[in-house]
């Protein structure tokens, strides 16, 4: 289904907007079929519309995300018009009226993750923070998507955690933002703060986490693989000795 993602699709509206739900409950959104030059293999059930409040017949926009449901294998697609964006959130909130607590997995077009680089002084050197994510065989810093009504910084400090057991401290006036395309479809982007610990002990999330390390700066600039990361951590560098906080 991810080739679907940032398509040009015609939906023919069948539910419109206040009609009831079989099960009950209403519609609070158009939802239809992708009509013209799309077959699926797939248990497709058909296109939820987002950024129209009002019935319509015919839809013609893009599609931003699938969700698959885990019990039957079965998928909705997400269409919005061309110029609005949504990113996970707004899709999990606009959709519970379909989904009525059933468990999905949500693939997204666009995406906003934040994350941190993390540092702590071990006799008197910063240790950088890295980790190796599940679904990834590269090094990186511990990040994640924005839940509703997060700000970036409440995300990374909450991502941080979830992911490492690590309780960080944001230091004021550094952000980076990271912007790449994943698979050709996905346009992903990413705000890394820079972070300070105390903590000493490190729990990885092991569904999410594969590994972690805390190396001094001249190895961890050699872990990482894309020069994003790399850029992001030489900056992260270049603050700590310009502000005086620390010395590498």
């Amino acid at each position: 289904m991810i080739f679907l993602l940032g398509k040009n699709v015609r939906i023919r509206v069948t539910d419109k907007i206040g009609c009831p739900i079989e099960g009950g409950g209403k519609y609070l959104l158009n939802f239809g079929k992708i009509v013209g030059g799309e077959s699926f293999t797939e248990n497709v059930a058909g296109a939820v519309i987002m950024g129209i409040d009002h019935p319509v017949n015919v839809f013609d926009g893009k599609i931003i995300a699938y969700l698959r449901f885990y019990d039957d294998d079965s998928i909705i697609l997400i269409a919005s018009p061309k110029s609005k964006r949504y990113i996970n959130y707004n899709i999990d909130n606009s959709v519970k009226f379909l989904t009525k607590g059933r468990k999905y997995a949500l693939e997204c077009l666009y995406e906003r993750s934040c994350g941190a680089v993390v540092y702590r002084i071990i006799n008197g050197i910063p240790r950088f923070l890295l980790i190796r994510n599940r679904r990834s065989v590269h090094w990186g810093f511990p990040k994640g998507h924005m839940e509703t009504g997060e700000t970036p910084e409440e995300t990374a400090i909450r991502e941080v955690l979830e992911e490492t057991g690590i309780n960080i401290k944001i230091l004021p006036g550094f952000v980076c933002k990271s912007e790449y395309t994943i698979q050709g479809r996905i346009e992903k982007t990413v705000n890394i703060f820079l972070a300070s610990t105390t903590d000493t002990k490190t729990f990885i999330q092991k569904e999410e986490v594969e590994d972690y390390v805390w190396l001094r700066y001249d190895d961890a600039i050699k872990k990482l693989r894309f020069e994003n990361d790399k850029s992001i951590l030489e900056n992260a560098k270049k603050y700590l000795v310009e502000n005086k906080i620390a010395n590498i």
